[in-house]
């Protein structure tokens, strides 16, 4: 996946780009969920797999961020800012707990 340079971007396009990344990868988390039960553990799998790439680049621009911040440059805070980064939050979350349900599944054969 394409990694972003936040120097290019302004502050309301880099906490769109978090949004943006990190709900693509809670759509595929919530989407790998509905396959397992349909009974296709290979595309929950990939599907995971998929998410974990989104958020790397979410991720990365959150680096990008705290790095900013780390040499002196601050951020602008605002609304919009704190709800990207609440969405990173919670689908990183949601992420970490629906992998360890499918392991959980797939042990129990369920």
């Amino acid at each position: 996946m394409e990694k972003l340079n936040i120097e290019e971007l302004t502050a309301e396009q880099v906490s769109f780009q978090l949004i943006l990344h990190s709900g693509n990868a809670r759509s595929k988390i919530i989407h790998s969920l509905r396959v397992y039960r349909e009974g296709n553990m290979e595309e929950a799998e990939k599907l995971i797999a998929e998410a974990e790439q989104d958020l790397s680049v979410a991720h990365d621009i959150h680096f990008q961020m705290v790095q900013k911040e780390a040499q002196g440059q601050k951020t602008e805070f605002g609304l919009l800012l704190m709800h990207s980064e609440d969405h990173l939050m919670s689908t990183l979350t949601m992420k970490e707990l629906v992998k360890e349900l499918l392991e959980i599944f797939k042990t129990k054969n369920i």
